[in-house]
């Protein structure tokens, strides 16, 4: 097979499967996984793939936001496992905040009920969660986005400006050496003013974010104490991130 028919059908399958990986490829084509990997950066300069860790995804996939139940069904054991591993994060007492997303959703599933937390969120979901738990709860205003149930704008960033609170969670679609990132502007902003409010800020992004890069960064990696993700980022990626800045935990 010529390199630009295996290229035409890595594309395909990628716009079947809405994600290839290096090692499958390789093993299905026959190749090596350095053939792979040449392919999907001949096919991410064409402006076809993006590459991801371990593989790429179609780049019409990044153009469209996943609704939350959708994403809510991905790497659910890795971000179980990220929740968990997050717990070591928490402040004895205070007040953290929780952004939408479902791993940090997760997290606030797993709140334990023998600290003196306050918990301030733009989620609606992690609202009504830790409301009928007993939680002392604030949400945050604004404009209610239907794709995460995020509130976001004037109302909430006005709120986010006059807060100090001991650690922010904060989720992300995107993670690279340029930092985190989502695909919507408006949620980016409240992002951006999480990260002004927390003493310290800890990420929650599942492996497969690695290397995403989507359209609004909202945060560099030195601006992040620290990241929790699962194992399936390896160990010389999370070594670049590190030497960006944050702690990187893999769960």
């Amino acid at each position: 097979m010529y390199a630009a028919e295996r290229q035409q059908l890595i594309a395909e399958r990628a716009r079947e499967a809405g994600r290839v990986e290096v090692a499958v490829l390789a093993e299905d084509l026959g190749v090596t996984t350095e053939t792979v990997r040449r392919d999907l950066d001949a096919l991410e300069k064409r402006g076809v793939l993006r590459r991801v860790h371990g593989g790429a995804i179609p780049i019409e996939r990044l153009r469209f936001e996943p609704e939350l139940a959708a994403r809510d069904a991905e790497a659910t054991a890795e971000k179980q496992r990220i929740a968990k591993a997050a717990l070591a994060e928490l402040p004895a007492e205070g007040v953290i905040l929780l952004d939408a997303g479902t791993t940090t959703a997760r997290l606030a599933d797993l709140l334990p009920a023998d600290r003196d937390l306050t918990v301030v969120t733009n989620a609606l979901p992690i609202a009504t969660t830790l409301a009928t738990r007993g939680v002392n709860v604030l949400v945050l205003g604004g404009r209610v986005r239907g794709k995460t149930l995020a509130g976001v704008d004037a109302w909430a960033l006005d709120t986010l400006r006059d807060l100090y609170v001991d650690v922010a969670f904060l989720g992300a679609n995107g993670l690279s050496g340029r930092g985190l990132s989502t695909p919507d502007q408006a949620e980016a902003a409240v992002k951006r003013a999480m990260v002004a409010a927390g003493r310290r800020v800890v990420a929650l992004v599942d492996s497969s974010k690695a290397g995403t890069e989507c359209f609004a960064r909202f945060a560099t990696l030195e601006q992040v104490d620290t990241i929790v993700t699962d194992d399936g980022l390896d160990a010389d990626e999370a070594a670049e991130f590190e030497a960006a800045g944050p702690t990187v935990v893999r769960a």
